[in-house]
């Protein structure tokens, strides 16, 4: 939400402050992916631990993967602020629009400590099945980036106007709160305290099996990052307005897709939890429920963004052409939503096994692979323009859906067939650490 939110106010600052944004997404994504695939890693691990009723094991695992998160927060840092500029460029940033795009993400780069924290704090609930702290926390935080946004971009009561470097850090901000929060609800479920397994000194045996779960997931989801660095590239020649047509209309979608997003959360938790104990048929049962709630859901937001897309845009922009061309794609786009559910489901089950490294194979081929083959197709051999690239979207979502449930269903039966759901994962004695 806070993307949404921040959008919102980027185009009301300039249609060169919202492409700037839009430009700035990919990078700011492979951030969020990172911190998330990591806490998908660790929450597939703690859910097998407390399935065998191993807490001690969860309990390492969940204090190992903070450590992680530190460790990883200066390699961020580094790496962001020395590879961006370059990124930007490729993707056509130069001058002021370089700049805006640099003012925005520093500020990001600088709080990332908070992210990665954030997410490994939400794996742990995810974990324990408390999924009601991270929808407390998206409430709140929305609020407060809603207040802050305006403040921080136009000043006033004493802070002067930042512009989109206002905007971040009002973004780094509510994000800082929603860390505080989720450690406090974490330190009240006893797992990092009172566990004997709560070890804090790196353990390299269990920060090696977090990174060998978390790496195929946060690959994965970096894959997205990369498919929007892809699609931004051969939108970049329609122009501006182009891009942050595609920019907003995107937030519009994740907005739609909110309601899957929670159900890949409890996929994750219930199949991890399931798989521990050996119980595979409940498994099943999962993805089954989950597919259909998620059908109806998506189906009621998919028909408001067909119907009410030139509405929802002006919200965003301005500028008629950018409301014209977002409104268009929004309309293709309506018709992809259910594929990105059963893409988001089948996903989960693959990590909830532990056998993140299916869901990377289909995200590398769906996000990469796919896109550059059927966009330089439509809008280079076949001449569609925007539209090859909007139905070029719409195409590649449902086939990666479909091989998702083929490869997936594979993998159930696999585990089936070997009688061993539930086996633990190798683990190290709390007393050992990095030498």
């Amino acid at each position: 939400m806070y993307n949404v939110v921040d959008t919102y106010f980027a185009g009301r600052w300039s249609t060169e402050g919202l492409a700037a944004l839009s430009l700035t997404f990919p990078v700011f994504f492979t951030l969020l992916a990172m911190s998330s695939g990591f806490s998908t890693g660790a929450t597939a691990m703690i859910g097998h631990a407390l399935g065998r009723d191993d807490r001690s094991e969860a309990a390492c695992i969940a204090a190992q993967g903070l450590v992680l998160g530190v460790l990883l927060t200066g390699v961020t840092i580094a790496v962001g602020f020395a590879a961006a500029p370059s990124l930007y460029r490729i993707l056509g940033a130069e001058g002021a629009y370089l700049e805006l795009c640099l003012e925005y993400l520093h500020v990001i780069l600088l709080g990332s400590g908070f992210i990665l924290a954030f997410y490994m704090l939400n794996g742990v609930l995810n974990a324990l099945g408390d999924t009601a702290a991270f929808r407390d926390y998206l409430m709140a935080a929305t609020v407060v980036n809603m207040a802050l946004d305006p403040w921080f971009m136009y000043g006033g009561l004493g802070v002067p106007a930042l512009g989109v470097r206002g905007i971040a850090l009002a973004t780094i901000m509510a994000q800082c709160g929603g860390t505080i929060f989720l450690a406090r609800r974490v330190w009240k479920t006893g797992m990092l305290w009172r566990s004997t397994g709560a070890v804090w000194r790196p353990n390299r045996r269990v920060l090696r099996e977090i990174m060998e779960q978390g790496v195929p997931a946060s690959l994965n989801m970096m894959t997205v990052a990369v498919g929007v660095f892809i699609i931004t590239y051969f939108l970049g020649r329609f122009g501006q307005q182009t891009v942050a047509a595609y920019g907003a209309a995107t937030r519009i979608e994740q907005i739609i897709l909110l309601p899957a997003l929670g159900l890949n959360v409890a996929a994750l938790t219930l199949v991890a939890r399931n798989a521990g104990a050996g119980k595979l048929h409940r498994v099943t049962r999962t993805v089954r429920t989950c597919l259909t709630y998620g059908a109806a859901v998506v189906a009621v937001g998919s028909l408001l963004m067909y119907l009410g897309a030139n509405l929802i845009m002006r919200t965003f922009s301005p500028d008629p052409e950018v409301v014209a061309i977002g409104a268009h794609y929004l309309r293709i786009a309506a018709f992809a939503e259910y594929a990105y559910v059963v893409l988001f489901v089948n996903t989960a089950l693959l990590q909830g096994l532990k056998k993140p490294a299916w869901s990377l194979v289909i995200g590398l081929v769906r996000q990469i692979v796919a896109p550059v083959l059927v966009f330089w197709l439509t809008t280079g051999v076949l001449g569609w323009g925007r539209d090859g690239v909007w139905y070029g979207v719409l195409i590649i979502a449902w086939v990666a859906a479909a091989a998702s449930v083929v490869i997936a269903r594979g993998r159930v039966h696999a585990v089936r067939k070997s009688g061993k759901p539930g086996a633990p994962v190798p683990f190290a004695a709390p007393g050992e650490e990095i030498a």
